[in-house]
């Protein structure tokens, strides 16, 4: 099943209230699920998913509704893998006239909860802040079962499904920090979604397409089958002595072509369209907006 998150206003005796809702998506339509969200929902496993299934109310046009990430407010910083694909980490290392020499262990940092951005809400572009805000098209993994020390061979049965991840990145407070929080994990710089794709609808997540556009120019376009650790591997690695819980998200890392490591350098600009697509869970739409308090 396909599950999103969104928005729809209700009438009351103090006027219009904002709701937020769960949903299933089919095609352009979506089946409410009142009483559920999405948290709630991977939390309880086979048996939420079993509720969803039986849960019959009247679809509506998914043009009506506003989308909002799959978990809006993920019960944990979003974990993220740097230098995945072996293109991107020498583009990487090239770009910052290091050796290239490709990971022996996965690279781990975290982006803020407070990251989270809407699949088609707009990127907040401050330059006081940041003038080198870059592009990174991403597979997510979500996590549906709680474990540690979980061996690879048993990684799936943790899965509950996959999203979409643009990992946005202000270069220059990432430089300048000479670490990758910060530089991550400014607000609105983890567009997600537009849904949460079961794993049963995913046989396979490492022959999945990538790609990104800004402006309507492809600016990477790869698969993740050229994911240096998979994601058994990953989850294997994050979860030696570190429990994993259900809501986790797992970004997997971004292929080459990021702005950054082009010659010359290229950076978003407000008004710029970013689009960000892996096959078979969807696509995001953010526009680039300058926001200065």
């Amino acid at each position: 099943m396909r599950f999103i998150t969104y928005q729809s206003e209700s009438g009351s005796s103090l006027g219009q209230v904002q709701r937020t809702w769960l949903g299933v998506l089919a095609g352009e339509r979506v089946r409410p699920l009142p009483g559920m969200d999405m948290l709630g929902l991977v939390r309880q496993g086979e048996a939420g998913l079993a509720l969803a299934r039986d849960v019959t109310t009247t679809a509506l046009p998914l043009s009506s509704l506003s989308l909002l990430a799959p978990i809006p407010v993920p019960p944990r910083n979003i974990m993220c893998l740097g230098m995945n694909y072996a293109a991107h980490a020498a583009e990487s290392l090239m770009a910052k006239n290091l050796p290239v020499k490709m990971p022996e262990i996965p690279v781990f940092f975290t982006k803020a909860t407070t990251a989270v951005n809407s699949p088609y809400g707009d990127i907040p572009y401050d330059p006081r802040v940041t003038t080198q805000l870059d592009w990174e098209v991403e597979l997510a993994v979500v996590i549906g079962v709680q474990g540690v020390n979980i061996p690879r061979q048993r990684a799936f049965e943790h899965v509950f499904g996959y999203t979409v991840v643009n990992d946005i990145s202000a270069r220059d407070l990432q430089s300048g920090h000479q670490q990758f929080f910060k530089g991550k994990s400014l607000d609105g710089a983890c567009p997600m979604g537009p849904a949460i794709v079961t794993k049963d609808e995913i046989p396979d997540p490492h022959h999945l397409a990538l790609r990104c556009w800004v402006n309507g120019e492809l600016k990477q376009e790869s698969s993740t089958s050229d994911l240096i650790f998979d994601i058994p591997a990953i989850i294997e690695w994050l979860s030696h002595g570190m429990t994993l819980l259900p809501g986790d998200i797992i970004s997997t890392g971004t292929p080459s072509g990021v702005g950054f490591a082009r010659t010359p350098p290229e950076f978003l600009q407000p008004g710029d369209v970013v689009e960000c697509e892996v096959e078979g869970i969807g696509r995001l739409r953010n526009r680039v907006v300058e926001q200065v308090e």
